[in-house]
């Protein structure tokens, strides 16, 4: 669904700095003669925004990139993943090859200092098009998550990557294993393979393990191929090791 199916935009402001909010307030406020709108909320980090656009219904999100806790792009590559994620339109001060990684991704983004014709320009711009999608935002970042999201009942749960002992995927989802409890993530097992390197081993085509969260291997002679189970922390879980990927036995040692 479009915005121009949506009626009246309902925008969220996102950035650190109270004078930059006020003045993004009052640029929208000049706009709203030509683009109608309704301003529903302020963040002042990228949580704060993941929070605010799960508590209301937002279409627009001016969203700052550097922003402590969260930044922006993180923030951004969460509400991508919402089932109906707002348009999201990035202020920054950022350099050129940054500039440049949005341009080839068609993201669209404001420089500051912000003229109110130019802001015109990207709210309009929000009527035309769908959303910009997670994987062109992977693409622009530079910076793997700090969080995976995880949406249930409506809302947006941050899982810290530091907090995950294992992602295994079955069928289209993957499950992601903390030490309190598991979550669902439709994500791709490979693709987290490739944006975490080094912070996980594949102990079979359908699992990857957090190196943190290994105490030890375990010779096994039940469901493994290879004779040889990975034991994990926290939960003392083991988990068989394919014939295939045998060999990080080894070299985990």
């Amino acid at each position: 669904m479009t915005l121009a199916q949506t009626g009246v935009p309902r925008v969220l402001i996102a950035d650190d700095e109270a004078p930059a909010r006020s003045r993004l307030r009052d640029l929208l406020d000049d706009c709203r003669g030509e683009f109608p709108l309704t301003i529903v909320d302020e963040a002042k980090n990228g949580r704060e925004a993941l929070e605010a656009a799960t508590r209301e219904k937002v279409d627009i999100v001016l969203l700052d990139i550097r922003m402590p806790e969260m930044d922006g792009m993180e923030a951004a590559r969460h509400l991508a993943g919402m089932p109906q994620p707002p348009a999201i339109i990035f202020t920054t001060a950022f350099d050129a090859y940054a500039i440049k990684a949005f341009e080839v991704n068609a993201i669209d983004y404001l420089l500051k200092p912000i003229r109110q014709e130019r802001l015109l320009a990207a709210l309009r711009k929000t009527r035309a098009g769908a959303p910009v999608t997670r994987e062109a935002l992977d693409a622009a970042a530079n910076l793997p998550r700090k969080h995976l999201s995880v949406h249930e009942r409506g809302k947006i749960h941050l899982v810290p990557i530091t907090d995950i002992l294992y992602l295994r995927a079955e069928l289209k989802y993957v499950t992601v294993r903390t030490a309190a409890r598991e979550f669902i993530v439709e994500e791709s097992l490979t693709h987290l393979e490739e944006e975490f390197p080094g912070a996980y081993i594949r102990i079979h085509r359908n699992c990857l393990v957090a190196r943190s969260a290994v105490t030890g291997f375990e010779r096994s002679s039940g469901e493994s191929e290879s004779g040889w189970a990975v034991v994990v922390a926290s939960t003392g879980e083991r988990l068989p090791v394919s014939r295939r990927q045998q060999h990080v036995v080894k070299e985990f040692k």
